[in-house]
Parts: C-alpha cells; sequence; structure tokens
C-alpha cells in the first residue's frame, strides 16, 4: 500500500463527517428529516383542499383519486417521524446517564405532552364550529391522540438500549400491523365508542392499529441512524433505499396473493401488505431527502425544510382555515383546476406563517417599530 492510499482514504472520511455536519443547520437539527416532513406537510395539505373543496361529481375522476392517494402517505411519513424523534430522546437521555425508569418517565412525558395538544386542537376546532358543532367532536381521535396514545404505549422501548430497540421496534411494528386485520374483526361494541375509536383501524380516525406501526418502525429506524456514524450516513442511506424497494414489491406481491391468513382484511383499511409498502415509500422519501438535502441544497434555505421545522403550527392552522367555517361557501363546489390553484394558495400562506414563526424574534422589533406610538407627555402647567 502506497503512502498516497491511507491519505486519500483520511480525505474520504473528512468529506464524509464534514458532508454529515452539511445535513444539520444551526440549531443541530437533522436537515433531511425536516425536509421529509415538509414534504408531508406538502402532500397533506393537498390531500385537504381536495378532499375538503373539490366538487362531489368530480370525486370518482383521475385527480381526485391521485391527490387522496398521495394524501394517504401524509400521516404515514409523519408518523414514522414521530418515531424517529422520540427514538433520538431515549438515546440522547440513556447517553446522558439516566436510568431506565427515567428514560421511561421522560418518554411518557412527550406522551402527555402530544395528548395535551391533541384535546387543546379538538377543542380549538369544537369552540370555532360553535353552536353547530356536537359534543362528541371533543373526542374525536386525529392523528395527534394517536401520536400521543402510541407514544404512551410504546415509552416502555426506553427501558432497552438503543440497539436493543433496533431489532424490538422493527418487530413491534411487524406484529401491530400483523394483528390489525383480526382487531378488526373481533367484537368491540362492550367499550364505549370514544375508546374502541382509539384501538380499531377505522376510515375515521387514527387507531392504533394499524398506525401505530409507524411510530414503532420510526423508533427503530431512529435508532439505527442515531447508532450509526456520520461517515456512515451515505452507506445507511443505500440499504434504506435498497429496504424501501425490497419492501414496496414485496407488500404489492403478498397483497396480490389469492390466499390471505385472515378470514377477513380489507387492503385500505388494515391490512399489513399496504403498511409495508407505506413504509418502503417512506424510506425512500426519507433516502432522497438526505441525498437532495446533503448534495444538492446543502446549507441554502430550502422552503420544503422550512415547512417541516414548524410542521405542528402548520397542521393546527391549516385545518381550521380548510375544514372550518371561513370558507364555507366554496366547500364541494370547486373544479380540479380552482383546487390546485387553492392547494397552492395554502402551501403560501402557510410558508408565509412559517417563516414569521421562525423568525419572530427578529421580525418582532421591526414591527414594534412601525406600530409603536409615544404616550403624550402632560403640560408643565397641568
Amino acid at each position: 500500500m502506497t503512502a498516497v492510499e491511507p491519505r486519500q482514504k483520511l480525505e474520504t472520511s473528512a468529506r464524509s463527517r464534514a458532508g454529515a455536519q452539511n445535513n444539520r443547520d444551526t440549531n443541530g437539527r437533522l436537515s433531511f428529516l425536516d425536509w421529509s416532513r415538509g414534504l408531508a406537510v406538502v402532500i397533506m395539505l393537498q390531500g385537504h383542499v381536495y378532499h375538503s373543496f373539490n366538487r362531489t361529481d368530480l370525486r370518482t375522476e383521475g385527480p381526485f383519486m391521485l391527490s387522496q392517494f398521495f394524501g394517504g402517505m401524509g400521516p404515514a411519513i409523519f408518523l414514522v417521524l414521530t418515531g424517529i424523534t422520540l427514538a433520538f430522546l431515549m438515546d440522547r437521555r440513556e447517553r446522558q446517564g439516566l436510568g431506565p425508569m427515567d428514560r421511561w418517565k421522560a418518554a411518557l412525558r412527550r406522551a402527555g405532552y402530544l395528548f395535551s395538544l391533541a384535546f387543546l386542537f379538538r377543542l380549538q376546532l369544537w369552540v370555532f364550529g360553535l353552536p353547530g358543532s356536537p359534543w362528541t367532536d371533543l373526542f374525536r381521535v386525529d392523528i395527534l391522540n394517536c401520536m400521543g396514545f402510541g407514544i404512551g404505549l410504546m415509552s416502555v422501548m426506553a427501558i432497552f438500549t438503543t440497539a436493543e430497540r433496533v431489532r424490538l421496534c422493527a418487530a413491534l411494528g411487524l406484529a401491530i400491523a400483523a394483528l390489525s386485520p383480526l382487531v378488526s374483526i373481533l367484537n368491540w361494541s362492550w367499550l364505549p365508542p370514544q375508546v374502541s375509536a382509539y384501538l380499531v383501524p377505522s376510515y375515521q380516525y387514527f387507531a392504533f392499529f394499524p398506525w401505530a406501526s409507524f411510530i414503532a418502525f420510526g423508533l427503530s429506524i431512529g435508532s439505527a441512524l442515531r447508532l450509526a456514524r456520520p461517515e456512515h450516513m451515505n452507506r445507511l442511506m443505500q440499504w434504506g433505499t435498497l429496504a424501501g424497494l425490497v419492501l414496496i414489491v414485496g407488500g404489492q406481491y403478498f397483497s396480490n396473493m389469492t390466499y390471505s391468513f385472515y378470514p377477513k382484511s380489507e387492503f385500505w383499511l388494515n391490512s399489513p401488505g399496504l403498511i409495508v409498502i407505506k413504509l418502503g415509500a417512506v424510506l425512500l422519501i426519507i433516502a432522497f431527502s438526505f441525498i437532495w438535502t446533503e448534495f444538492a441544497v446543502g446549507a441554502a434555505w430550502s422552503w420544503l425544510r422550512q415547512l417541516g421545522t414548524t410542521s405542528l403550527l402548520v397542521y393546527w392552522v391549516h385545518i381550521e382555515l380548510v375544514y372550518g367555517r371561513w370558507f364555507g361557501a366554496f366547500k364541494e363546489s370547486l373544479s380540479n383546476m380552482q383546487c390546485a390553484f387553492i392547494t397552492v394558495l395554502v402551501v403560501a400562506l402557510m410558508l408565509g406563517l412559517s417563516v414569521v414563526k421562525s423568525r419572530w424574534g427578529s421580525l418582532r422589533p421591526v414591527l414594534a417599530s412601525y406600530f409603536s406610538w409615544d404616550t403624550p407627555s402632560r403640560a408643565s402647567g397641568d
């Protein structure tokens, strides 16, 4: 081996480490995860706009069906990224030297935080919908409820090490997906509907089965990311791409088999095949996001990444904007092109809101200078 070869390896390793640092913003956030989350935001926005405003006679045509098909990927991306964030939290507490019970408590606090946000969100929607909104809307199980409930049950994974969580959470995700059709055929009439909505697969709610499987898979993926060295991230993304393709092809193959392991299963509701296919697509999105932010965008500002940093705020505001009574006259009355225009408009508004939120510290003094006023001083003779 010549003296040049070790130097080349060192230079390659240094470039890999430098590149990995380019995938972090000034706050230390992983840019490719924010970019993935921002893509999920756009997918969600277009899906909700078409669902709320598209004419009923157009809902069997290509544009609406395509919109809703891609819209179904948004929750899967959000839930996987939620699991990744939770895995980072568990690993960080482990590296800080916290014991298993303290790590468990930290994960439970995260679940409680999301649960609180979920009920505040439903309360705000209910108040804004008065007097026509029924009280049962307060107990609707939305994606935030699914996150809080799923994290609460999976918080026990914090007692294991990061390396153990990689395989345990992957197995847990598979188990949740595999049990979903069986949960659907059980009799849950003995439970109040507000409780069973958290468990039983439904087209109307984000139940634990099968949606929480994405949180478990995210825990596994996030633990693997925490174990990977910066110089190994490129290799990890290559394996992620390969795994994503295998999951998509395998899930499609087994979903089309004439023989089924289950007495009854609905592909779009509780099929493990659909979960596997969506997971494969999420892995491809994460890998592409890494490549794009690592080698194309770099440290430059990205509007998708910007949306990803404030996804919760965007979610909260746009639901009221799109489904609230503000634009009720346009509900289920717009053409495909009009819905496309409204989608662009909503994305632009949410991007503006996101920028204001992120830069509020610097914008506030400027706005104060425009709207400030001085109290007139009293005359000395008064």
